[in-house]
């Protein structure tokens, strides 16, 4: 909820009391209450009281508490901006989540291996078991007619060889059955691998963006001219924007396609943290729900977005955006998709066409639109602006 000074006495008592408890499970609760108000500070910004929790020293620290601690003191550097220490912290997370995968990855071979093993001792008993009957079967058999007539065994051994053929066939149809088995193992670990490898290059995808952005961001910082300031600004949204699509996807199970909803959602939550002093009061409504977009797709819906919303935060309410609206929908059905952008500010001026090639944002927008092999439409009315488009 937010209420982080009402939440800083009640861990500190809290914890008072977690370290007076024998029980070792209540020193966990101890890391991980003194790890919530290193959270609460930061967000504060008490940073010398959020950097003395962290550097506690702990006896007992489990694996997601480490990563955790890590990712706050990542936080408490960025906000000090010093930036190298900021991506050391980073770079650990990422080295403990790597090993993580490779030990879940090992497990899981291990596993697969267990059960195929197995299923082939299981096969194989199984078949003794059925060879033994049978023999025992043969036995019984030729122990009863052996004082038959020369026409009954000449029967009992044309019926020894069909049994014989039968045998033969069910054996060579169980080596074809342990040949498709090994042949579909080998394929679901290829498949497996795929899937580790394509996460790992859109995980390291994202930290490259971030660390651009990171570099824009301190880049920023030595800068003096506003237009410079801005256009760095603008820059950092864009690879913002970008490095989004790649955390979706490594996030996915499903790495082909991106959910639209929650990635506009993260979008503008990006956007609102570059303009902080804007944007905040103003309604924001995404009709998104269920729609599905490839990378190539969802990349410049990202950057078309990415610098609507913008345009909104900087220019839409000059005076006040306590009454502000933004409407965003998107919708694909089959091959074809529409996508609309609405906000009830002091809308585009009439000149607006003629200024729009000198204008990087609507350049920028129009390209992108035209990768997606459509066409930008622009209303203006009394409410505001809109902007649709059909795709497919």
């Amino acid at each position: 909820m937010g209420e982080f000074e009402d939440a800083i006495p009640l861990l500190e008592s809290s914890i008072e009391v977690l370290q007076a408890s024998p029980n070792s499970n209540d020193q966990s609760e101890v890391v991980e209450n003194t790890l919530f108000l290193a959270e609460a500070s930061l967000q504060l910004e008490r940073f010398s009281t959020a950097k003395k929790y962290l550097d506690t020293s702990f006896e007992n620290i489990n694996i997601h508490q480490t990563i955790k601690r890590n990712s706050l003191l990542a936080s408490y550097y960025d906000k000090i901006e010093n930036f190298k220490n900021a991506s050391i912290y980073y770079k650990r997370n990422e080295w403990i989540k790597d090993s993580l995968a490779k030990k879940q990855s090992n497990l899981l071979r291990q596993q697969l291996v267990t059960v195929v093993g197995n299923e082939d001792l299981q096969n194989s008993q199984r078949i003794i078991d059925e060879q033994k009957k049978e023999n025992a079967k043969a036995r019984s058999e030729m122990k009863a007619k052996e004082e038959q007539i020369n026409l009954v065994i000449i029967s009992l051994i044309f019926t020894l060889l069909g049994f014989a053929g039968l045998v033969y066939a069910y054996i060579k149809s169980i080596k074809n059955q342990r040949l498709i088995a090994q042949q579909n193992h080998i394929i679901e670990n290829a498949l497996i691998e795929k899937d580790s490898l394509l996460k790992e290059i859109h995980h390291r995808v994202k930290n490259n963006l971030q660390m651009v952005s990171s570099l824009l961001s301190l880049q920023t910082k030595n800068t003096r001219s506003k237009a410079a300031i801005e256009a760095l600004e603008e820059g950092k949204s864009r690879v913002k924007a970008m490095a989004l699509i790649h955390q979706k996807l490594y996030q996915n199970d499903d790495l082909s396609v991106i959910e639209m909803q929650g990635y506009i959602e993260s979008l503008i939550n990006s956007v609102q943290s570059v303009y902080k002093k804007g944007g905040h009061n103003i309604s924001i409504t995404i009709d998104a729900e269920g729609t599905e977009l490839d990378i190539d797709r969802a990349i410049p819906f990202g950057l078309i977005l990415n610098e609507l919303v913008s345009n909104s935060f900087k220019y839409a309410f000059p005076e006040s955006d306590e009454n502000g609206k933004i409407y965003i929908h998107l919708r694909k059905n089959g091959d074809q998709g529409y996508f609309e952008y609405t906000d009830n500010g002091v809308g585009l001026s009439e000149d607006t066409d003629e200024h729009t090639n000198s204008s990087m944002g609507l350049r920028l927008i129009n390209r992108l639109v035209n990768q997606l092999q459509s066409k930008l439409n622009i209303d203006r009315d009394a409410e505001g602006v809109r902007f649709w488009f059909n795709f497919s």
